[in-house]
C-alpha cells in the first residue's frame, strides 16, 4: 500500500467550515486515472485536486468530482491547491508576492500568492472569454430551474460563457428568485446539453449592492448538484458582464455564493483584461491517505 499526504481546505472562506471544501492529494504522479477517481469518490467532496510535477509549469493539477468526472479551468480546484501548498511552506517565502505557473489540461496559467495577516492569499488569471450565441428562448430553461419564465431577466441574455470551463450564465430578476430555484435534473441536463454547457450559474443583483452578484451553481453533468463557490463560473460571469458594459469603472465584481447551502463564499474577480480570480482559504484537515 502507498501513503500520500492529503487533506481538506475550505476555499473562499472567511471562517472555518465556510467556503467550498477542496480535497488535496500531494505527490500524485504515480496514481492512475482510475485510482484518482476512486480517491475522489472516497473524499466525496465537490472536487479533489491531485498535485503533480510538470515539464511545462511549476505544478500540474488534475481535479476530479466525487462521481469521477475530470474538471478543468482555474477555479476553487486550482486556487485551493496553491493555498494548501503555501500554507504548508512548500513554495518558500510568500512575504512578498510571487507568481507561479500551473498546468491545467491544455492551459498553463499564472497564479500569484502572498501572505497577508498570517494567511496566504492567491489571485490567478483565467483564459480569455469565449461566448456562445444567446439562447433564443428561455421558457424551457426556466421550467428546468423550477422557476416562472418571468423570473429570467432578458438582459444580459442567457448564454454560455467560457474562461476554462463552459457554463450557462442566467440572470434572474431578483435575488429571491435565485433562492427559489429548484432544478429538475433531467430537464436541466437537456438544456445544458443543447447549448454545450457543463453547469448553470444563476445570479441576480440587489439594487443596494450593484457590484455584488448573488449566485448559485448547478452542475448535474458531472454529478455535482450544487456548488458552494465556483471560480470557473464567477470568472466568465465577470468577463461577460464586462463585455456587456455592466461592470463598475474598476472592472471588478464580488460574487456571493453558497448562502443557501450554509457555506457563504465570497469570490472576487477583476478584468485584467482577462478575469483574475482572488481569495483565501482555511486548512481544515491534514493527514495521511493510505491507498
Amino acid at each position: 500500500m502507498a501513503q500520500f499526504t492529503a487533506g481538506l481546505i475550505d476555499v473562499f472562506a472567511e471562517t472555518p467550515f465556510g467556503g467550498n471544501p477542496l480535497a488535496v492529494v500531494e505527490d500524485a504522479d504515480e496514481l492512475s486515472d482510475a485510482q484518482m477517481r476512486r480517491i475522489a469518490g472516497e473524499f466525496n467532496q465537490a472536487e479533489t485536486t491531485f498535485l503533480m510535477k510538470s515539464g511545462r509549469a511549476d505544478r500540474r493539477l488534475r481535479s476530479f468530482t466525487a462521481s469521477g468526472a475530470e474538471v478543468f479551468g482555474a477555479g476553487h480546484n486550482a486556487l485551493g491547491a496553491w493555498l494548501w501548498m503555501g500554507e504548508h511552506g512548500q513554495l518558500g517565502s510568500l512575504d512578498t508576492p510571487r507568481t507561479f505557473r500551473q498546468e491545467i489540461g491544455e492551459d498553463v496559467l499564472p497564479i500569484t500568492l502572498v501572505k497577508l495577516g498570517g494567511r496566504v492569499h492567491g489571485r490567478m488569471r483565467q483564459a480569455a472569454l469565449r461566448l456562445s450565441a444567446p439562447l433564443a428562448a428561455t421558457d424551457a430553461l426556466a421550467e428546468a430551474l423550477g422557476l416562472d419564465p418571468h423570473d429570467v431577466a432578458p438582459l444580459p441574455a442567457a448564454r454560455v460563457a467560457d474562461t476554462g470551463a463552459a457554463h450557462l450564465m442566467v440572470r434572474l430578476r431578483e435575488i429571491q428568485a435565485v433562492d427559489r430555484a429548484a432544478p429538475f435534473a433531467q430537464a436541466l441536463l437537456a438544456v445544458l446539453g443543447s447549448v454545450g454547457a457543463e453547469g448553470c450559474y444563476v445570479y441576480a443583483f440587489d439594487p443596494a449592492s450593484p457590484d455584488t452578484a448573488y449566485a448559485r451553481f448547478f452542475n448535474p453533468t458531472v454529478g455535482l448538484w450544487e456548488d458552494a463557490a465556483t471560480g470557473t463560473a464567477a470568472g466568465p460571469l465577470c468577463a461577460y458582464l464586462g463585455a456587456e458594459g455592466l461592470l463598475n469603472p474598476g472592472k471588478t465584481l464580488v460574487v456571493e455564493q453558497g448562502v443557501k447551502m450554509g457555506r457563504r463564499s465570497l469570490l472576487q474577480v477583476r478584468l485584467t483584461p482577462d478575469p483574475e480570480l482572488s481569495g483565501t482559504g482555511i486548512v481544515a484537515l491534514r493527514g495521511i491517505l493510505t491507498f
